[in-house]
C-alpha cells in the first residue's frame, strides 16, 4: 500500500496540478498545461484543485486538452479514484505555475518506478510547415527510429524516456513507422496526416509487447478563440462537470491513438 501511495503521489504532478479555466476570472497571466497518463500499469486517480473536482477516474492513456491555470500558488489534492470522503488524499500540496508557457506533464514508467516527465511545448510552426517531435515512453522497449516506411529515419535512436527536439516537415499525409534501430517495424503509422502551421507530439506508450502512439497537437495551446473552460472546448461549467463525471475516457480534441498493426 505504501508503494501504491508513493506512486500515486507522482501522478499529482501529471494530472492534478492544472485547474481548468472555469476557475479563472480572465485570461491574463495564465499558464497552459496538459496532463498525460502514460504509465501502463498505474491506477486511476481523482484530482481536486482548490477544493474543486477537475478530473475523475483518469486512467492510462488519458490526456487532457490544454487547461488554463492562473499564475501563482494553488492547492492540489489527489485521491485514489472514488476514495474521497472515505480516505485521506494521497497527497495534498501547493504548486506554482508560470504564466505564458505551455507544457506537457507526463506520468511515465511502470508503477514500481513511476516518475514525472515535464516537457516544455512549442506552440507555433513556421507558416506552411508542420512541426513534430517524438517521445519514447515505453519502459523496457529498445531504442527506436521513426521514419517513412522502408526509408531513412526522420528521428534516430530515441531511447526511453527520451523526447526529441522538434523537426519541421512539409504538411501532408505520410506512411510512417516506428522501428527498432536494426529496422524491425514495431508500429505502423501509415496514413499519418500533418497539417500546415500545426505542431505535434507523437508519444510512444504502452508495453514492449503492445506499443501504441498517441499523437497530440501542441499548437492547440494557442486557440484562435479562447474557450470558456479550456477543458475539451466545453462551453459552460455544466459541460465541464459532465465531462469530468465521465472521466477521461473521451480524450481531448486533436488526440489520436495508433495501435500496433496486427500481423497478417
Amino acid at each position: 500500500m505504501k508503494k501504491l501511495l508513493a506512486s500515486l503521489s507522482a501522478v499529482v504532478l501529471i494530472l492534478g496540478m492544472f485547474a481548468p479555466s472555469v476557475f479563472a476570472k480572465d485570461h491574463a497571466d495564465m499558464a497552459k498545461v496538459r496532463g498525460l497518463h502514460a504509465s501502463p500499469d498505474a491506477p486511476a486517480v481523482d484530482v481536486y484543485v482548490d477544493g474543486n473536482a477537475v478530473v475523475e477516474g483518469a486512467e492510462f492513456k488519458a490526456a487532457t486538452d490544454y487547461m488554463e491555470l492562473p499564475a501563482g500558488e494553488h492547492q492540489v489534492e489527489i485521491y485514489a479514484a472514488g476514495t474521497k470522503g472515505s480516505q485521506d488524499p494521497v497527497i495534498s500540496a501547493n504548486v506554482n505555475v508560470e504564466a505564458g508557457m505551455a507544457y506537457t506533464a507526463a506520468a511515465i514508467n511502470t508503477l514500481e518506478n513511476l516518475e514525472l516527465k515535464a516537457i516544455q511545448d512549442s506552440m507555433e510552426a513556421a507558416e506552411g510547415k508542420s512541426k513534430v517531435r517524438v517521445g519514447h515512453f515505453i519502459p523496457g522497449a529498445p531504442a527506436v527510429d521513426v521514419g517513412l516506411v522502408g526509408r531513412d529515419a526522420i528521428f534516430s535512436g530515441a531511447e526511453f524516456p527520451m523526447v526529441t527536439d522538434y523537426k519541421e516537415l512539409d504538411p501532408g499525409t505520410y506512411d510512417l513507422e516506428v522501428r527498432t534501430t536494426d529496422g524491425t517495424q514495431l508500429i505502423d503509422l501509415s496514413g499519418t496526416t500533418l497539417e500546415g502551421s500545426k505542431v505535434y507530439s507523437a508519444f510512444a506508450v504502452g508495453t514492449a509487447d503492445n506499443p501504441e502512439v498517441l499523437l497530440l497537437e501542441d499548437s492547440a495551446a494557442m486557440p484562435t478563440s479562447m474557450p470558456k473552460t479550456g477543458f475539451g472546448g466545453a462551453n459552460d461549467s455544466n459541460a465541464l462537470l459532465a465531462a469530468t463525471a465521465l472521466g477521461l475516457a473521451a480524450m481531448g480534441a486533436g488526440f489520436v491513438i495508433f495501435r500496433r498493426r496486427s500481423e497478417a
